[in-house]
């Protein structure tokens, strides 16, 4: 099939392109300039350099026209900081779009939708009691992202989106999500590097670009799915990460809750005196960060077509980009929305 992609020469839309065009379906992309130096696309992927918010229904219509699918592969996370209410910011380019590209997508014909979220929306959900939309910004508009996409979804228009957690893997020239844990990490000098308990869901960039192609092959009307394929607790996680970086000696210190509560409302203070606002309450993040967010890969993975893959290698992967950046040594471009 004709598949239409927004963010194609992204992390996560480009092994999504190339899955696709591995099981025989053609792509075509609108994404940002500047292309990441050393970035590998598919070369069958064709690509209009753009700003799809800038674009008319029309010009959009036109890309979607005679395409069966859509992916949606672009927006912000909660990295991304702002003047208060940053709420605003992520229902610029997270939830808006839904409304306005779905209905352009159904009036045309396309009849499969696949769609980049996060994982924090299944335990917004699993998790009633923290109350995660009333404290956190972010993990909010994941969720209104969410209940804009399902309400298009019919017997005719599927709609999947995807509960992404941390991935692991390397677009060269793209700036990672890991440079402050090497940050940290070099600091140290890999010695008593101090992390909470709990851990998260991980996989790699290939199965989230498996995970997207599936969506759009199996998908029957409007889910979202949790996608995990490895757990690991932080204490597993971050010697894996030290060691990619040359201290494979590094020990971990386990700090109490309250530790890491102190650390997110010193964060909070920096940020009133810049006038600016994060996508978490840092300090509230204690009730996720330290705990286990794991997920099996039998909720949605496994029902999307993902395969095992090295996880191990995608974390040393992510790690010597991650300390390359902090080290000057890596020329990398920052996340923006499309």
């Amino acid at each position: 099939m004709k598949v239409f992609m927004i963010g194609g020469t992204g992390l996560l839309g480009s092994e999504a392109a190339r899955q696709l065009i591995a099981r025989g379906h053609e792509v075509t992309s609108v994404a940002l300039p500047p292309l990441p130096d050393g970035a590998n696309l598919p070369p069958e992927m064709k690509i209009e350099f753009g700003n799809y918010l800038e674009m008319s229904d029309d010009e959009i219509r036109a890309f979607m026209d005679g395409c069966e699918g859509f992916v949606f592969a672009a927006g912000v996370d909660e990295r991304v900081e702002g003047p208060p209410p940053i709420y605003d910011l992520y229902k610029k380019y997270n939830i808006d779009p839904m409304n306005r590209l779905l209905k352009i997508a159904k009036e045309v014909g396309v009849k499969h939708v696949a769609i980049c979220g996060s994982y924090f929306s299944y335990f917004a959900k699993a998790k009633p009691e923290l109350k995660l939309t009333k404290y956190h910004p972010y993990i909010r508009s994941r969720i209104d992202q969410e209940n804009a996409a399902m309400s298009f979804a019919d017997d005719n228009f599927d709609v999947a989106v995807l509960e992404l957690p941390y991935i692991f893997g390397t677009q060269p020239g793209r700036k990672p999500v890991w440079v402050f844990m090497a940050e940290m990490i070099i600091n140290a000098k890999g010695k008593n590097i101090l992390y909470p308990k709990g851990g998260t869901a991980m996989v790699t960039v290939r199965q989230v670009g498996e995970a997207l192609a599936g969506a759009i092959e199996r998908n029957k009307g409007g889910n979202c799915y949790p996608i995990g394929y490895y757990n690991m607790t932080w204490k597993e996680f971050v010697p894996k990460c030290a060691a990619a970086i040359g201290y494979p000696k590094a020990k971990v210190i386990t700090i109490p809750d309250f530790m890491y509560q102190i650390g997110g409302a010193g964060i909070m203070r920096d940020y009133k005196k810049k006038g600016i606002q994060g996508g978490l309450h840092m300090v509230k993040f204690a009730a996720l960060q330290c705990n286990n967010l794991f997920i099996d890969k039998y909720q949605g993975a496994a029902f999307l077509g993902v395969t095992p893959d090295d996880i191990d290698a995608a974390i040393a992967d992510s790690m010597k980009l991650s300390a390359g950046v902090v080290k000057g040594t890596s020329k990398v471009i920052s996340m923006k929305g499309e």
